[in-house]
């Protein structure tokens, strides 16, 4: 009942996860990611321990493929389920098990995975895919949110979204973005409308924040 991105950029190796449902509040369980770690995406029956063993599991240096392997072998109800992996070398790995809601499946490439179920077809993880790598030259933040939109215009999932989320660590252990949406007729369309005002308004905050180099954090002439 859902589809979803995650995703490593290579050029700041900030982790991000962007997802879009027609149940509320996706950002809540779906998206799990540790900065210099990876990230894990988890999907239809939705199980949270996927999300919260998998970040443990390649904590310990795991590879996605074995995360992947291992977080299936371990649950009874896999074949419900859908989950995808990232590394922090950014090599992906997904499940999609056979009793997903059709049409349902999930697409590689180069430092990031799409995968849905419950959507209009393929061509909805096809076209997300695609602007995904047409974004190469923007943040990891504007990509999640262009393969969303695109994912969404070529039918996303047949229900009709109701909520959507993009989530990016970069350094810190908070994220630099956490955008939800969790309860609107047009998600992707506020999720483009929070964007704005969080680019412009929250993460200047954010940047200035403490961090574990700089506990002080940078001097802002109007505090949060």
């Amino acid at each position: 009942m859902t589809f979803s991105i995650i995703a490593r950029c290579p050029r700041t190796g900030q982790f991000g996860i962007g997802a879009a449902t027609a149940v509320p509040a996706v950002g809540k369980l779906l998206t799990h990611a540790a900065a210099g770690v990876g990230a894990v995406a988890t999907q239809a029956k939705l199980n949270p321990y996927i999300g919260i063993d998998g970040l443990r599991h390649l904590g310990e240096g795991a590879s996605a493929a074995s995360v992947r392997d291992r977080l299936a072998a371990g649950d009874p109800r896999r074949e419900e389920r859908q989950f995808a992996v990232i590394d922090g070398t950014g090599a992906t790995a997904a499940f999609t098990g056979e009793e997903c809601i059709p049409w349902a499946g999930d697409l590689a490439g180069a430092g990031f995975s799409v995968q849905g179920n419950r959507l209009a077809g393929p061509e909805v993880l096809e076209a997300a895919a695609g602007a995904f790598m047409r974004g190469a030259g923007l943040s990891l933040a504007d990509r999640l949110l262009e393969a969303l939109a695109a994912g969404d215009a070529k039918g996303g999932d047949t229900k009709g979204e109701i909520s959507a989320t993009i989530y990016v660590v970069d350094r810190e252990e908070y994220p630099l973005w956490d955008i939800r949406v969790d309860e609107h007729s047009h998600p992707i369309r506020e999720l483009r409308r929070l964007h704005g005002i969080f680019t412009e308004k929250l993460l200047p905050e954010i940047l200035s924040m403490p961090s574990r180099r700089d506990p002080a954090g940078k001097a802002r002439e109007e505090p949060v």
